[in-house]
């Protein structure tokens, strides 16, 4: 994804910001969402979208102040200390661990629609998912950034066609009560929903490739924050105004799709599902392993097999995490909502170690966002209750180990980010 060159045109890195902030988190979140705070959840889109923004700001003025090369690990340990950096990067890692289950119980959920079958299926087909995208992983499929941005545009498209189609169903009974599960919902809904948000961090390294930074990077990281803002708060508002009691559903896409073109929108939802869940899931695994080998202490120049060592390991503590995961889901022991919430926990830290380093290394409106998104992001912390603890049980473990060396951080660069979201 890194270049030397200053070839990236406005509209390229519009795509490319765009594709760092979307992903199968997408297809899950609004109905968790509304499951939680009603329509009221769609007040907790619209604060997390104010936060995304300060956020952005935050990233941009960081890729170009701390470094291009430099990722997640790498603007902790300016600000903060090696130990931060560390500490940043192994809840990085530690998220994609946990999160590659999350989507692919994603994808697992829209197949088991399709089938109109139970959960025992989806978590089944999440258990499929799994293993082939960690076999991808271990072959060494890469997903390149042109077809990871036409799945981008495949994901944009299911959105406004059963936005658009859907629309015409919606219902005004369906937002009353407002609030009915009370105020207080709305902070316990938007800390899941973080999850979406996640992927600033990963763009901001493309800065070294736009020709003029300082005119086009606002125009960039403003588009950005427009087309993300305005998917994310159409497909909400239709989640809850079109389906109304099955707005909490896990598989809303497919519900709206449903209605917007009939029968045939479950099928198009579990397909989009499917190859969105492969080839996010991969891309991400692809970052995350180039990070592990960076702190393994892997170097650019030594014989390829290393890596495929820190692969190998990515693999294993995914399959352990994943099927752990899986199995406690499948029995119940714990729900959709608990296990979004330990990447989301994980990732949280994350940005609260970047946006604290920012307070101290960043000036002027950069660092006055970097506060406030600082304080929010504890506010989040908080809500997400055990995960939290958790989290801040891997950060304080891997501050107490060796330091990061500043060599390993900057190798950490390019497996700091992402090309697609989330999301996990």
């Amino acid at each position: 994804m890194s270049s030397n060159r200053n070839d990236l045109s406005t509209a390229g890195a519009t795509a490319l910001y765009v594709g760092a902030l979307l992903g199968p988190s997408l297809l899950l979140l609004p109905g968790l969402a509304a499951r939680a705070a009603g329509p009221a959840s769609l007040l907790a889109w619209v604060g997390l979208l104010v936060l995304s923004g300060l956020i952005a700001v935050v990233f941009s003025r960081l890729g170009t102040t701390v470094g291009s090369t430099s990722g997640v690990a790498g603007y902790a340990a300016a600000g903060l200390g090696s130990r931060a950096g560390r500490a940043a990067a192994w809840c990085f890692l530690g998220g994609v661990v946990t999160g590659a289950p999350v989507v692919c119980l994603i994808g697992g959920a829209y197949v088991a629609e399709l089938l109109r079958a139970g959960d025992r299926t989806a978590f089944a087909a999440a258990g499929v998912l799994l293993a082939m995208v960690l076999a991808m992983r271990l072959a060494g499929a890469r997903t390149g950034v042109r077809v990871q941005l036409a799945l981008v545009g495949l994901l944009v498209a299911l959105v406004v066609l059963a936005v658009a189609g859907a629309a015409p169903s919606a219902r005004g009974g369906y937002w009353h009560p407002f609030a009915p599960h009370g105020w207080g919902a709305i902070a316990r809904a938007a800390s899941p929903l973080m999850l979406a948000f996640v992927g600033w961090e990963a763009a901001a390294p493309l800065t070294a490739r736009l020709r003029d930074p300082r005119r086009q990077l606002p125009r960039v990281v403003g588009a950005a924050f427009a087309v993300t803002a305005v998917l994310y708060l159409a497909l909400a508002a239709a989640t809850v105004g079109v389906l109304g009691p099955r707005a909490g559903s896990s598989v809303p896409l497919a519900g709206l799709l449903e209605v917007a073109v009939g029968g045939s929108g479950r099928a198009i939802a579990a397909v989009g599902a499917v190859v969105l869940t492969l080839a996010a899931t991969n891309a991400y695994l692809t970052g995350a392993t180039a990070m592990a080998s960076a702190l393994a202490g892997t170097r650019r120049g030594r014989p390829a097999g290393t890596g495929r060592g820190q692969a190998a390991g990515l693999v294993a503590a995914i399959a352990a995490t994943g099927g752990l995961l899986l199995g406690l889901a499948a029995s119940g022991l714990v729900g959709t909502a608990q296990f979004v919430a330990v990447p989301t926990a994980l990732f949280l830290v994350v940005y609260l170690a970047c946006m604290a380093a920012a307070v101290r290394v960043l000036s002027g409106m950069a660092r006055v966002a970097a506060a406030v998104a600082c304080v929010t992001v504890v506010q989040l912390l908080l809500f997400s209750g055990w995960a939290a603890l958790l989290a801040a049980a891997v950060a304080v473990t891997a501050a107490a180990t060796e330091g990061v060396r500043r060599s390993v951080l900057q190798e950490c660069g390019g497996g700091g980010g992402r090309v697609m979201g989330d999301g996990a």
